[in-house]
């Protein structure tokens, strides 16, 4: 049984996760997220922790933003995007048990602190951004360290805010072909 309270977006999200794991599962109703739901999730934290586990596209981003912007604490797990998707349809739903226990044990905190561990350089230098290949680069270093696909920006904020550190961040880089 999982300690945490795993949140996702619907009922076949919810079915998925309980296929992967035991563990409680709170259910979003998708964009739909009601104060009472919320409510549900800021006194799951305090009780036991909870891992966000959306849907890799741009729903399950917002959704993802509004719970981690109204409740601190919360862990955020992804599942990379081709893992996710079955014949052009894309969510948790898709994914197989290994992917989600994969996604679930990858969790992170999101610190709101402003950390600066990582630069527009950063990425410039780890082929991140400003190539050809930087999309692709960032979904294999974005599987690589938990912290699922984003745009450069993004990728950034998410590289500082999850508590990535220089090692990991390296390793990551290493295991995705480009040597720094």
């Amino acid at each position: 049984m999982i300690k945490e309270c795993i949140v996702v977006e619907g009922k076949n999200d919810a079915a998925a996760v309980k296929r992967a794991v035991d563990a409680d599962v709170i259910i979003t109703s998708g964009f739909g997220i009601t104060g009472d739901t919320l409510k549900l999730i800021r006194t799951a934290v305090e009780k036991r922790g909870v891992i966000i586990l959306t849907d890799p596209d741009f729903m399950g981003e917002k959704i993802r933003k509004i719970i981690g912007d109204r409740i601190p604490g919360v862990k955020h797990a992804f599942i990379p995007r081709e893992e996710a998707t079955d014949e052009g349809d894309v969510g948790v739903e898709n994914a197989s048990p290994h992917s989600i226990i994969k996604a679930l044990t990858m969790a992170r905190c999101e610190t709101k602190e402003e950390r600066a561990e990582f630069s527009r350089d950063d990425m410039m230098a780890s082929g991140l951004s400003g190539c050809d290949s930087a999309a692709d680069m960032r979904a294999k270093v974005g599987r690589a360290l938990g912290i699922g696909y984003a745009n450069a920006k993004q990728f950034l904020k998410r590289l500082n805010n999850y508590g990535v550190t220089r090692e990991e961040f390296d390793r990551a880089i290493e295991k995705a072909g480009r040597r720094m």
